[in-house]
C-alpha cells in the first residue's frame, strides 16, 4: 500500500506536468506504512496463526521486522514532515486526525465505544476521501511551493474529483469481500445497506464518471493521458467484475491494488511511445 500511495501521487505530478517532489513521495511512503501497520497491530487477534487471512499470520509470524519497518518508518516521518511546505503540513495534520479517528474508538455514545468508521455510510467514503487528498493536493501543494508547477483552480477541482471517483471504486470490493464481517460488526457499508449486486453496478457507474472526467481535464479530449488513464480504468471494470467470483484475499491486495500502481507505469509507457 505504501508503493500504492507513491505512484498515485507520481500519476498526479505526471498529469500536472511537474518534477518528482523526493520529500513528499518518502513522507507518503512511510507514513502510508505505519497507519497500516498500526491497523493491523489494533486489531491483532488473539492467537495470531489461527487467524483466517494468510497476510495476519504473516505478518505476525514476522513480528519483529514488521516492528523494525514500522519504528523505522516513524523515525523518518517528522523530518520528512518539516520539509514541505506550510499548507501541506497543515492538510497533513487534518488528515492524521482523520485517520486516527477512522481506526480507534476515540467516541463515545453510552458506554459505547467507536471510530469514524463505524458512522454509517462514512467507511468508505473517508478512505477514499484520505487518499484523495494525500494523492492529489498533497502534490499540487508541493509542486507549486516549488514552482515546479500552476494548477487552476478548475483543474485542481477536476483531478481531485475524478481521483476520488476511481479510488472509491475500488474501496467498493474490499467492503463486498468483507460484507458479512461488516455486516456483523454493525457498519453499513454500500454493500451492506444496498447489496451485492447493486455495489457492483455502483462500481462500474463511477468508473465511467471518472472517464468522462478524463476527457474533461484541461480540455485535453483523446490525449495519452486519456488512452493511458482510460485503459487502466477499463482494466479495473474488469478486476471488479471478475471480483464478484474471486474471494481469495491476495486476488485484493496484489491485483486490486496493484492498478493503483499500473497505472502511472501504463501514464510513464503511454508518454515514451
Amino acid at each position: 500500500m505504501a508503493l500504492c500511495s507513491v505512484a498515485q501521487a507520481m500519476v498526479t505530478l505526471q498529469l500536472i506536468g511537474s518534477k518528482p517532489v523526493y520529500p513528499l513521495l518518502g513522507l507518503l511512503f512511510t507514513s502510508t506504512l505505519c497507519l497500516y501497520n498500526f491497523s493491523i497491530f489494533l486489531s491483532k487477534p488473539r492467537d495470531p496463526q489461527k487467524s483466517s487471512f494468510r497476510r495476519i499470520r504473516w505478518f505476525f509470524k514476522n513480528n519483529r521486522l514488521m516492528v523494525a519497518f514500522t519504528l523505522l518508518s516513524v523515525a523518518a516521518l517528522l523530518p520528512l514532515f518539516l520539509m514541505l511546505s506550510v499548507k501541506s503540513r497543515l492538510l497533513l495534520i487534518v488528515l492524521s486526525v482523520l485517520s486516527v479517528g477512522y481506526s480507534l474508538p476515540i467516541f463515545s455514545s453510552g458506554t459505547q465505544k467507536f471510530g469514524l468508521r463505524n458512522i454509517p455510510g462514512l467507511k468508505s467514503l473517508l478512505i477514499t476521501l484520505v487518499w484523495t487528498l494525500s494523492c492529489v493536493l498533497l502534490p499540487i501543494f508541493e509542486a507549486e511551493s516549488h514552482h515546479l508547477a500552476f494548477v487552476s483552480y478548475t483543474d485542481a477541482v477536476i483531478l481531485i474529483a475524478k481521483r476520488f471517483l476511481f479510488i472509491f471504486a475500488l474501496t467498493i470490493p474490499f467492503d463486498i469481500r468483507d460484507l458479512f464481517q461488516d455486516s456483523k460488526l454493525g457498519l453499513k457499508t454500500i454493500p451492506v445497506v444496498f447489496g451485492e449486486r447493486k455495489a457492483y453496478l455502483f462500481c462500474q457507474l463511477l468508473l465511467v464518471g471518472y472517464v468522462v472526467l478524463l476527457f474533461v481535464f484541461r480540455s485535453n479530449g483523446f490525449n495519452r493521458d486519456f488512452f493511458a488513464l482510460g485503459l487502466t480504468s477499463l482494466l479495473m471494470g474488469w478486476l471488479i467484475f471478475k471480483s464478484e467470483w474471486e474471494k481469495n484475499e491476495y486476488y485484493y491486495f496484489f491485483l486490486m491494488d496493484g492498478v493503483l500502481i499500473l497505472q502511472y507505469l501504463i501514464l510513464i509507457a503511454f508518454h515514451l511511445i
